[in-house]
């Protein structure tokens, strides 16, 4: 490409910073896979960790990972974020939500709102995007965790694994989504057959769901996301 491209370092001392998010003042705020939450000035001036998130297990790929800030943020300060959790059976990919203090210390009343089951003893591909839809209901990114009996589970409609969901900020299925043929098939999902989704974003103009998928050996994958498509 000829396009120019302007780099500039604001910040140095993070520790692997998983996801960004742009706060109503412009600040900005951050997690770090190891489980803390920031708030970093774009002059580079990094707070201190924020309390209140639950724990994360951030062996191998997991960690606190993406993050997003309600539309009504201003108003409710309502944060929605990703992560790796330690449950019965192994770990999966959870979403939890929970307040910015006002005095932006703590998250109070953090709680999880939905969890991508089946669980795997696995330390890999947990996804971990998130983001608003155009409704208010949230896109969630998730890995088919990178286990030979977890990879076939992205085409199974029954789990949650390797796959696009889409709830409400309450963790239930989002009123509208696609009807996946077979039995039990799970009303979350959106879209199926993921590896390990690593980025979702809404295009400005068209609406239109786009996805990169971390791929093995250089089968990196960007897709236009289609709901109730493989």
């Amino acid at each position: 490409t000829t396009t120019p491209i302007q780099a500039t370092v604001i910040a140095s001392t993070l520790s692997a910073p998983w996801g960004i998010k742009s706060l109503p003042d412009g600040r900005l705020l951050i997690t770090e896979k190891g489980g803390q939450l920031r708030i970093a000035t774009t002059t580079g001036t990094i707070g201190g960790p924020i309390t209140g998130l639950p724990s994360v297990n951030s062996s191998g790929q997991g960690g606190l990972l993406g993050l997003c800030i309600d539309p009504q943020f201003a108003t409710n300060r309502m944060v929605y974020w990703v992560f790796s959790e330690n449950v019965a059976g192994g770990t999966l990919t959870a979403v939890a939500k929970g307040r910015l203090s006002d005095n932006e210390t703590t998250v109070e009343n953090a709680a999880v709102i939905y969890r991508a089951t089946p669980a795997a003893n696995s330390t890999a591909h947990y996804g971990g995007r998130i983001l608003f839809d155009s409704k208010g209901n949230l896109l969630v990114s998730t890995g088919e965790r990178s286990s030979l009996s977890t990879r076939p589970l992205s085409q199974s409609v029954t789990a949650a694994l390797g796959k696009i969901v889409r709830i409400t900020t309450n963790g239930l299925p989002a009123s509208g989504n696609p009807t996946f043929a077979g039995s039990g098939a799970l009303p979350e999902l959106y879209s199926m057959g993921h590896r390990n989704p690593q980025g979702l974003a809404i295009h400005p103009s068209t609406g239109e769901l786009w996805q990169s998928e971390h791929g093995p050996r250089g089968g990196d994958e960007i897709n236009r996301v289609v709901a109730g498509a493989n």
